[in-house]
Parts: C-alpha cells; structure tokens; sequence
C-alpha cells in the first residue's frame, strides 16, 4: 500500500473518532425509539485503538473494501467476556434447538435473492470484530445529554404488544437517502422489549445509513441492545455484552447488494429468540439461519424470562429527523408496492412453547407518525405470518 493511500487512511480514522459520539447517540435513539419515546411504552499498518483489543492476541488482520478493517481473534478473548456479569462465562457455541416450525418456507410469487453481510475468512475458533477506530471514551451522563437535545424521530411500521419468546422477518434492504452533512440516520430493523418505563431492556437488530457517523451512505448490519436498569446501550462489540460464535460474520459491516427501485430485490431473514434451556437470546440470519452469537440472559433484568413488545419497520432520528425527514426504505410510499415500495413479511413471534407462530391481529398496531412523509399499505397475515410495504420519502422529494 502506497504512502498517499495510508495518509488518506490516518485522516479518515482522525474523522471518524471525531464522529463517535454522534454513533453512540443515535444507536440510542434506535433503541428507545418505540419502547421510551413516542409510544411511551492481512496487514499491520494501522494502529489499534480500541481498549478491548488492545491486550488481545489479535491472529489475523482483514481489510475489506470500503477500509473497513476487522481483526481476528479468539472467541474466548472476545471483548464481551470483559463484562463483570460474564466473567465466568462459558461460551454456548450453538443454540440447545430452534424454534419449532422454522424450517417451514413460505410460498413466493416473486423470486428474491438473499443480501449478505459482511463475510470474512477468520480461521475456525476466531470471531471477526471490527476495528475500533470510532471509540472515544464518553461517559453515560453525556451520551445522555447528546441524546435528548433536540431529538427528533418519525417511525413507520408495526407495534406488537404480547408474551414474547422470539421476533423474525424477511426485511428488504435498501439504502434510504439522508442527506450529506446531516446528523440524522434512517434505519430498518426488528426489535424486542420489556420493562417499565424509563427502565426497557431491549433487543434491536437491522441495518442502518448514517452518513455522519460512517462517513458513507452504505446499508450497514448492526445487533443492538439496552440494559434497561443501568440505563445502558451498547451495539455490535463496541462495548462488552453480545457474545460472537460465527467466525466469518462482521457485525457492523455493509449490507449488499441492496435493491434497485423498479428493479432487483433482495432480502436478509433475520431471527431473534430465546433458547428454552439456557435462556440466552440468540441472533440468527440467513435462508439457513446461521447462528451468529447470542446476548446472555444474564445481561438483563427485564427480558431475561421474556419480552412483551416488539416493532418491525422503519425509523429515522437525529437533531432534524422531524424537521427535515430523511428516507424510510426506498424512499417511497408503500402503495407503490412490490419493487418500489420497501416491504417486511414472514413477520412471526416465537411463542411459549417455543414454536414460531404467525402474530395475534388482533394485538398489533400499524401505521405512521406523520402521514404527509411516510405510509403503511399491503398489511395482511397469513399462516406464514404477518406483511407490508412501509416507508416513504421524508422531506427529500
């Protein structure tokens, strides 16, 4: 690599220190956004700065393109075992069963393929973690305050309201366009929480586009969680909590390809639930549900036995979200429908015989915050569960 290109590399690292505390807030947001807010309820070159990695044996170094670097080490040393409630954690490598009925395969009429997330080549017994390049130390009374000033956000999706034991759906991934310079992100995900107010635990998995923080418009994979009672919120491995099994996975990396307006599609299945024997909440992705780690039971106080609420769809948050809306999903409306609307489906919770079920009708809510920006359309439920177009285009038409 040429000395320009390093150069290039060392301000862009510069920059995005700079930009973590603006992450760190708005994965808050992400979190909180339904449960607190509106609805009350190989290469060496580089120097490592991230304090969970910086006295691990790091085996292999892998840059991928778009410079995101992730270093590969051993699934005992990852940075979630420094969590004082894991210290003598043993490590479950896979999930005691899966929910029953997850092998079923909804009938399509539309041929979608799969998008991937970031893939790396970590020898067996490693876990990828992306560099940390991002991380300044702040403390919780700042992210705080960063937080509530001037918040604003707009949601459009599904609420859902029950005992819950695990979430899943086909989510169609796009890159909503927000605007360059601004602090606002705009992101899809499922989501699943419990607690009282002011104290949620929650659980929320997606992808995200924040220019500001990433310093691009990509897609980008994120596992998000909250501990409701230290009033805490991390992402990813960017503090310690999610435990990675999959050596081949980077959290926090692009989501591609992503689909065309009026053209291809494609989709990521993504499967959160609670093992029936250990109590641990795992992720899982894919047509294969291919485990990628899980969140110990130990971590929460709230949903540790179960949730009691859960979202699907899209939000955007950040100091102008209300004000000047970016995108939801394709930045359409979802009556356009199938190819040009952004659309969820096969949404199904896990119940409490661990058995994948299509959701209660009559326990759902669906809709917008502000209808003139974003819609909801196509609802229906099935055996296969429940589906819908949702998004819209925010200020930017």
């Amino acid at each position: 690599m040429d000395v320009h290109t390093i150069q290039n590399f060392a301000s862009k690292v510069q920059r995005m220190k700079e930009r973590h505390a603006i992450r760190v807030a708005l994965v808050l947001s992400y979190l909180l956004l339904v449960a607190g807010g509106k609805d009350a309820r190989t290469t060496t070159q580089w120097e490592n700065t991230s304090p969970f990695l910086m006295h691990r044996q790091i085996n292999k170094t892998i840059v991928m393109e778009g410079e995101d670097i992730y270093d590969c080490i051993d699934v005992n040393l990852q940075p979630a075992l420094s969590h004082p409630l894991l210290k003598d954690h043993k490590i479950q490598m896979e999930p005691s069963s899966f929910p029953i009925g997850l092998n079923v395969k909804p009938l399509l009429r539309q041929v979608i393929s799969q998008a991937h997330m970031s893939i790396l080549e970590c020898p067996t017994g490693m876990v990828p973690i992306l560099r940390n390049r991002r991380r300044d130390q702040i403390s919780s009374k700042k992210i705080d305050i960063m937080i509530n000033k001037d918040k604003q956000q707009e949601v459009a999706g599904i609420k859902y309201y029950a005992d819950l034991y695990g979430v899943r759906a086909t989510i169609n991934v796009y890159e909503p366009k927000v605007k360059k310079g601004s602090n606002d992100a705009s992101q899809t995900a499922i989501q699943i929480d419990n607690g009282p107010r002011g104290h949620v635990d929650s659980i929320c998995v997606g992808y995200a586009v924040s220019p500001s923080v990433n310093g691009d418009n990509f897609a980008r994979f994120h596992a998000g969680w909250r501990n409701g009672k230290l009033n805490k919120t991390c992402f990813d491995h960017d503090c310690p909590g999610f435990v990675q099994i999959s050596h081949n996975v980077g959290l926090g990396g692009r989501v591609q390809p992503v689909s065309v307006y009026n053209g291809p599609q494609y989709v990521i299945n993504i499967l959160i639930f609670k093992d029936p024997k250990t109590k641990n909440w795992w992720l899982s992705y894919g047509e294969d549900n291919t485990p990628i780690g899980y969140w110990p039971s130990s971590l929460f106080t709230s949903i540790n036995n179960k949730g009691n609420f859960s979202f699907w769809g899209g939000y955007v948050s950040g100091p102008t979200a209300s004000s000047d809306s970016p995108q939801i999903g394709s930045g359409h409306f979802a009556s356009e429908g199938y190819g040009k609307a952004s659309f969820m489906r096969n949404i199904q919770i896990v119940d409490e015989n661990s058995k994948l079920v299509t959701p209660n009708e009559y326990k759902d809510r669906y809709g917008t915050s502000d209808t003139r920006k974003y819609s909801v359309d196509g609802y229906k439920v099935n055996k296969y569960g429940m589906h819908m177009y949702y998004g819209g285009p925010g200020n930017l038409v």
